[in-house]
């Protein structure tokens, strides 16, 4: 197993609309996280500066930032983009992060 983390920014004033649309979230995108082997993630939200702190526990080689090119994603990306900031093509602006410390 693998953890790997990023971050992402929300647009200021849309906490709550970010939490109910990832509580309603498409079974079917859960289902091709869990084919990419994302076995745990869970996002963070910093609220003074509207920073999404992201964690993914996965299995071999794919992971949430490597599954573009699935429609439902592609669906997903679009789905949140009036309310993230995003590339020209909806995907999430996202800046991987370093381990510098791990307590086992």
């Amino acid at each position: 197993m693998e953890k790997i983390a990023f971050k992402m920014k929300l647009k200021p004033g849309f906490k709550a609309e970010y939490i109910k649309r990832h509580y309603f979230i498409w079974p079917e995108l859960k289902a091709i996280l869990k084919k990419h082997r994302v076995k745990d993630y869970t996002i963070f939200l910093d609220e003074e500066t509207d920073t999404l702190f992201a964690v993914q526990l996965k299995q071999g080689e794919s992971d949430s930032q490597q599954i573009g090119s699935e429609e439902v994603v592609q669906k997903w990306w679009a789905y949140m983009a009036d309310i993230m900031e995003t590339n020209e093509d909806n995907s999430p602006i996202s800046k991987p992060l370093i381990n510098v410390f791990h307590l086992d």
